[in-house]
């Protein structure tokens, strides 16, 4: 076995038959955490001998109404028996559907659909460079987007042109130009950015989730998109992780009541049933893009948009922003009443939150998410040091003060 699976010496044969399998002919371009899952439902998963864990990470937020959430499966079956896929050569009867409820439930007037996160990403990419040259009068090829450090948006070329991190970088040269970085959570350094008259849009998380879960000062998001239309620019929010209630409203920057002009959506739109992501603007961003000059195979299909209108329902229907806020302080006020030595730092807002873990050890973190998976808690270690814990929004108040007494046996 290589070393993606030498933390799995204390795991059944048949897990590292699953293990084995990945390790020989998959590429090694993730590290799992050592489990074998098979079974899935609410806030729980189960792994191929039956053992039963809590999913403290809910597939970075795809999951936030739970695993197979009923309701969700019965659209998702429903619209299969029927018609799964058209392409957008033609029309078809959900779509359309879906396009009036999700601008209406955020307040937009168009939405563009495609599938994954990146590919959102990089279609507000697009919109923001058309719109810079057909509305604001950039000059042709000169348009700049402003980025965050520390940031996460994707993997594609482009995206991790303005990445700050090494390891998404090294070796994929040579990249994307046209991207700017400011500091996150300085305004300094975005205002300072600004004065040059070629920035077409600032693209930032409302919260850094793969930073480890890096809020922002208040008012920092108040401030930005000020900032952003004072200079006409376009203030684009991807709330892919952040967004549909995972942080104790229905978008992170509700917490501001800032109305991005691009907002970005994608995992939890999808219940965690398939790829479905979203990009939200106005008119006078959408409508620069014309026909053939933009789109996806899968974007837009049936299956996907009968799955996204129900995911959004279940959202308001359960109130699971309100519960995730609940929650969320309820989780971080028994995680400082651990006082544990091993916490250097509590972040988090709702039910997207992380630790920081002091320890000699740089591997600490590793071996406490393997110490939480023998005791039936799922989470995983985020640049080195970050342990998020991010279980579905479906969570009690009971299962809460479970899992805390778990990672205090832990740690």
């Amino acid at each position: 076995m290589s070393n993606h699976i030498d933390a799995a010496t204390a795991l059944s044969e048949k897990s590292k038959h699953y293990l084995t399998l990945e390790d020989k002919y998959g590429a090694h371009n993730y590290h799992p955490l050592p489990v074998v899952l098979e079974k899935g439902e609410g806030v729980f998963v189960w792994d191929v001998d039956g053992k039963r864990y809590y999913d403290f990470l809910s597939g970075y937020s795809a999951m936030n109404q739970g695993h197979r959430h009923p309701d969700i499966m019965k659209a998702l079956t429903d619209q299969a028996a029927k018609l799964t896929l058209t392409s957008r050569a033609f029309y078809n009867n959900v779509l359309g559907d879906f396009e009036k409820y999700i601008t209406e439930f955020f307040g937009y007037d168009k939405v563009l659909p495609m599938n994954t996160g990146a590919e959102a990403v990089e279609t507000a990419l697009k919109l923001a460079r058309k719109w810079a040259y057909k509305v604001k009068g950039i000059a042709q090829d000169k348009a700049v987007i402003l980025t965050a450090s520390e940031n996460f948006h994707g993997r594609t070329i482009s995206i991790i042109s303005f990445s700050t991190d090494p390891v998404s970088k090294d070796g994929f040269g040579p990249f994307t130009p046209g991207f700017v970085t400011v500091e996150y959570n300085n305004i300094a350094s975005l205002e300072k950015a600004l004065e040059d008259k070629n920035v077409a849009a600032f693209l930032v998380e409302p919260i850094q989730g793969e930073a480890g879960v890096h809020v922002p000062d208040e008012g920092y998001l108040t401030k930005a998109a000020a900032l952003c239309k004072a200079n006409n620019v376009l203030f684009i929010a991807d709330e892919i992780q952040t967004g549909l209630a995972r942080t104790g409203k229905m978008l992170a920057c509700d917490h501001e009541n800032v109305h991005p002009d691009v907002l970005i959506l994608g995992k939890a739109l999808s219940g965690g049933v398939l790829p479905v992501s979203a990009v939200l603007a106005d008119d006078e961003v959408m409508l620069t893009i014309l026909p053939g000059e933009h789109g996806s195979t899968y974007g837009g299909n049936p299956l996907a948009c009968a799955v996204a209108i129900e995911s959004l329902k279940v959202l308001k229907r359960e109130h699971m922003a309100e519960h995730a806020a609940q929650m969320g302080q309820l989780f971080r006020e028994k995680i400082r009443g651990l006082n544990s030595p091993l916490i250097k730092e509590i972040r988090g807002k709702g039910l997207l939150n992380a630790i920081v873990i002091e320890h000699s050890d740089k591997d600490a973190a590793w071996e406490i998410c393997l110490k939480l998976r023998d005791a039936g808690l799922l989470a995983k270690p985020t640049h080195g040091d970050k342990i998020r814990f991010a279980p579905p929004l479906v969570i009690t108040k009971e299962q809460i003060l479970e899992c805390v007494d778990i990672i205090a046996s832990c740690l």
